[in-house]
């Protein structure tokens, strides 16, 4: 069975991702995961706030002893953190990932302002990153911006990393864009090599007892793919990018649905969170025996089969389809107006 797929260019034994979690925060879970059959493995994110406290740090060191004698300069520190902003330490386990695996190695950066990410980038293709994923997690927050601010933001970062780099660059996309149809050509048109649908952005819990808020981080639920997946097939066919899936993949039917929709990988983190990364081969297999008792022979035989099609308007589909999802609802659980109060 072929389950050979391209991603961002690069060959890929399986279209089974691990998207970036605490799960590749060990070389040796990383090693799991090739076993199980994944094709790559998106490493956990690099955070621009992480490289910002590293810098402060740097420079409140070197102001405290700027008016030292030029003699004495040796005794400043010597790690090279101020040069690479902090990243030092994931660069070095980006090394160590690339040495210990034969699979892509891309690597993640988590940030929502311009300043900074291209000598970052130059780093991580240094380090041996196969590709680097922008997961531009920018809520914004000021009432005053508009969305074609926000827009322009990620193009400009976009634009950036790619006039820095030259292994590819996929973007990690929200799906609360006004036209997400529009922002992916336009991302496309800033050098954009894919993109990953879509970004799960973590709002906070109300804690009524303490009448406070409090951070709150949940795990994709399958229902969550449904989102995805439509855009996905949506876009399918329509643009020059490679479209990785994530969101809601627990089993293999999630894996199976994302690729009949048009995605040419699907990342998964939740599934392997909760079973851990030799789950991976759980996908892998069904997914071989899924297209067997098909009757395929390979993933790229059906992958898009539930895609757009290319001749139809898809405002028009997707308009349709929602009419006939409420008349679904309708015949099943009938006119909610006759139902006691």
């Amino acid at each position: 069975m072929d389950l050979t797929t391209s991603y961002l260019g690069l060959t890929l034994a399986s279209p089974v991702v691990a998207s970036a979690s605490p799960v590749s925060q060990r070389v040796e879970d990383l090693k799991v995961l090739e076993r199980s059959g994944v094709g790559a493995v998106v490493l956990h994110s690099l955070f621009e706030e992480q490289i910002r406290r590293q810098q402060l740090a740097d420079h409140l060191v070197t102001d405290q002893h700027e008016e030292a004698y030029g003699e004495a300069s040796s005794f400043l520190p010597s790690a090279p953190t101020t040069a690479f902003g902090g990243a030092v330490p994931y660069l070095e386990h980006l090394e160590r990932c690339v040495r210990a695996v034969d699979i892509p190695v891309i690597a993640s950066l988590n940030g929502s302002t311009p300043g900074g990410w291209t000598s970052i980038a130059r780093s991580l293709q240094a380090a041996g990153a196969a590709a680097i994923e922008l997961n531009i997690y920018s809520v914004p927050g000021d009432i005053a911006m508009s969305g074609r601010e926000v827009e322009e933001r990620h193009l400009e970062i976009v634009g950036l990393v790619r006039e820095a780099v030259s292994v590819p660059v996929a973007v990690k996309l929200s799906p609360f864009f006004s036209a997400t149809g529009s922002m992916a050509m336009a991302l496309q048109e800033a050098g954009a090599n894919g993109l990953v649908l879509f970004n799960r952005f973590l709002q906070p819990e109300v804690d009524i007892e303490r009448v406070a808020v409090s951070p709150a981080a949940s795990l994709s639920v399958r229902s969550e793919a449904r989102l995805p997946r439509t855009w996905i097939a949506m876009l399918s066919g329509h643009l020059d990018l490679s479209l990785a899936a994530t969101t809601g993949v627990e089993v293999v039917d999630d894996v199976i649905a994302y690729l009949l929709c048009g995605a040419d990988v699907v990342m998964t983190a939740s599934a392997l969170l909760r079973h851990g990364p030799a789950y991976a081969a759980e996908l892998t297999s069904g997914l071989e025996a899924w297209l067997s008792r098909k009757g395929f022979s390979s993933v790229d035989e059906i992958r898009g089969l539930l895609a757009v099609p290319a001749d139809v308007d898809p405002a028009t589909y997707e308009r349709s389809g929602y009419v006939a999802a409420l008349e679904q609802a309708r015949a099943v659980y009938g006119d909610l107006r006759a139902w006691p109060s």
